[in-house]
């Protein structure tokens, strides 16, 4: 099995917060709308090689790579674990590529050092105050024009009911073991809209993230074998595993991924 990325130490599995668990297993891609998602959030920011690009929370890194294949001008990748930033950095190779440890609310970096700013699956665990002030970060260290992409859990439909809502962040936040606070799409738009940005592109994917076909495809086949036997031989985090399953096959009518790519006004 592999090691526990993300700082998850010796921590039991049964108390591990579900993305650390999953990336434990195996499992490289641990955004809702997994890697057709991603490629589509990518396409949309046009990254290209005189782009300056900002990752939040790379995680395992699997981004990372898809976004060195396009070969930007640089890369910086913010992570505040610093284990996962070292993991990270290994495999960015060439210069003005780069991890540092951080906060993706207060990275630290200068102000209008990006072209691209882009997060995924890190805005859902972060209360209302936190994810304003993430978004906001980014539309700091973005110039004038630039574009910031998220790639987030999110519930359906817009005008689903209060009491519903609450309960599916409580039944999330209980299993995944950390703070899950998904907002509809109509509340994504007017977050990133309040903190200055103007949202140019906004689609839905299906939320099939522990299904064997997504997992497949996600993953590849050796990729998937791997994940498959490391359940096997872990009965604890097996458990856990199907767990989350359950809660994200309960309410599916309700749970998606939603991808948002946004602008920062070219005239301010």
């Amino acid at each position: 099995m592999e090691r526990a990325p993300l700082g998850a130490g010796d921590v039991r599995p049964e108390k591990m917060p579900g993305h650390w668990l999953l990336a434990r297993l195996g499992k490289r891609v641990l955004r809702p709308g997994g890697v057709e998602a991603t490629r589509w959030m990518l396409d949309e920011l046009g990254i290209g090689e005189r782009d300056d690009v900002v990752e939040f929370a790379p995680g395992v890194g699997a981004t990372a790579q898809m976004v060195l294949e396009r070969d930007p001008a640089s890369y910086t990748g913010v992570e505040r674990d610093r284990e996962a930033a070292r993991r990270v950095a290994e495999i960015l190779h060439g210069n003005r590529r780069g991890c540092v440890v951080g906060d993706a609310g207060a990275t630290g970096l200068a102000s209008g050092c990006a072209s691209v700013v882009f997060g995924e699956a890190m805005l859902t665990m972060q209360r209302e105050v936190q994810k304003r002030r993430i978004a906001g970060e980014a539309y700091r260290l973005l110039r004038p024009g630039g574009r910031y992409g998220i790639h987030e859990l999110c519930l359906v439909p817009e005008e689903i009911d209060g009491g519903t809502k609450e309960e599916i962040r409580e039944k999330l936040s209980r299993t995944v073991r950390v703070g899950a606070r998904p907002l509809t799409p109509g509340e994504w738009q007017a977050l990133l809209e309040s903190c200055g940005f103007e949202v140019t592109r906004c689609t839905l994917f299906p939320m099939r993230l522990l299904e064997p076909g997504r997992i497949l495809r996600d993953e590849g086949p050796a990729g998937a074998l791997r994940f498959a036997a490391n359940l096997l031989r872990d009965r604890k985090a097996r458990e856990r595993v199907l767990a989350m399953r359950h809660i994200f096959r309960r309410y599916r009518s309700h749970i998606a991924a939603i991808v948002l790519v946004a602008r920062k006004p070219a005239t301010l």
